[in-house]
């Protein structure tokens, strides 16, 4: 009698993609395309907001994503539909001029930037410099945490322009504990000069600089001062901009968005890492749809779209998140394949589907061996149960 087939997730792999969706070049997922808006600045002014609504509603499936890189993302969009959309994110001022300036625009903005300040003049050297730099991998990219508070430290990036304890400028290669202090005027050619080194010493095969980090020491000339202490993070409520509020699973209607701008009064629209958005001059309304008060464990669960949404994932995830979340003492992590698109971190529980079924991983990441496998969706009742 031949021994059963191996089914360990380790012969499935799923599909990596080297590249995140753009405006320009979106990724079709199982409900259509997804296209991704990268905010200028960090903001989309209250108009853009609207129309990026409407559009999310008139020609995707009416979902709005935010991404972990504070970006937004119209899910849905028919492939005939989407030269349309790319003439109309264009009309209102949401499109890069090619795939490659919106390819290398991956930059990560402080929450609290205002028009001239450090970030913002920063943001401005950075997008004159972006076109001279050599070709970097696509999911590399820049954090301006340079506001009011580093609020940043988890944003995914490469290239970090931090504050040191004293208050001076670094620039500090993610994965490394100390910067390169330097000034503003001094910014964009020691950006440049890094990213040479960053070249020059393989890392483009690594594909990110914590990775490249592993293998190839930093020089020691580039770490020399800490950064400041890390913020505390904001959180849903009254903010001095105006208002924050959090989207479980980093996912919205776009009808459920337009309703909240209007009746807020919202002046413009930030998204944040963190699953969280930043009204400027909002005031505070009900907003069923959203986490409008800190204390909510929906946004410590994560969870991906899933199936059918997704054509690698064999389980639906969002709703079983929703109701495990409230029962959870931790992080929640329900994914929907190996990839962990929804977190990429470990959290205290973490369930992976797999051929219908979930395998259960502890302190761990999708990637990590599972404690059990093959769990009947209907079986999960409880997190602190499921070992």
């Amino acid at each position: 009698m031949s021994a059963p087939p191996d089914r360990s997730p380790l012969l499935r792999l799923p599909v990596v993609r080297g590249r995140c969706p753009g405006a320009h070049r979106p990724m079709m997922s199982g409900d259509g395309l997804v296209v991704r808006v990268r905010p200028f600045r960090g903001e989309l002014d209250r108009s853009q907001a609207l129309a990026l609504c409407e559009l999310a509603q008139r020609l995707g499936n009416g979902t709005v994503d935010l991404t972990s890189r504070a970006n937004l993302q119209i899910r849905g969009v028919a492939p005939k539909d989407h030269p349309a959309l790319v003439r109309a994110l264009d009309a209102h001022g949401l499109l890069d001029p090619d795939p490659l300036s919106e390819a290398r625009r991956n930059i990560l903005v402080a929450p609290d930037r205002k028009s001239g300040d450090l970030t913002d003049r920063l943001y401005g050297a950075l997008i004159a410099t972006l076109p001279s730099l050599p070709a970097l991998p696509e999911k590399m990219g820049f954090v301006l945490d340079t506001g009011g508070g580093a609020v940043l430290g988890t944003g995914s990036g490469d290239f970090r322009f931090e504050l040191a304890r004293d208050g001076g400028l670094i620039l500090r290669a993610d994965g490394a504990a100390l910067g390169w202090p330097s000034s503003e005027a001094r910014a964009m050619s020691a950006l440049i000069r890094l990213v040479a080194w960053f070249v020059a010493t393989g890392g483009p095969g690594a594909g990110r600089m914590a990775r490249h980090l592993r293998r190839h020491a930093l020089p020691a000339a580039w770490c020399r001062l800490a950064p400041r202490a890390a913020a505390a993070p904001p959180r849903p409520g009254a903010c001095a901009q105006g208002l924050i509020v959090g989207t479980p699973f980093g996912s919205m209607t776009a009808r459920a968005a337009t309703a909240l701008i209007r009746d807020s009064g919202a002046t413009a629209l930030r998204p944040m890492p963190g699953r969280l958005i930043c009204l400027t001059g909002a005031r505070p309304v009900a907003a069923p749809d959203f986490v409008t008060a800190p204390g909510s464990r929906m946004l410590d669960a994560h969870a991906c779209p899933g199936a059918p949404q997704c054509p690698q994932a064999s389980v639906e995830t969002r709703a079983l998140a929703t109701r495990l979340a409230p029962l959870a003492t931790g992080t929640l992590h329900v994914s929907g394949c190996a990839k962990g698109c929804a977190l990429q971190g470990p959290a205290d529980v973490t369930l992976v589907g797999r051929d219908g079924a979930f395998d259960l991983v502890r302190q761990g990441t999708p990637t990590d061996p599972p404690v059990r496998r093959g769990i009947d969706p209907r079986h999960l009742t409880h997190p602190s149960r499921m070992i």
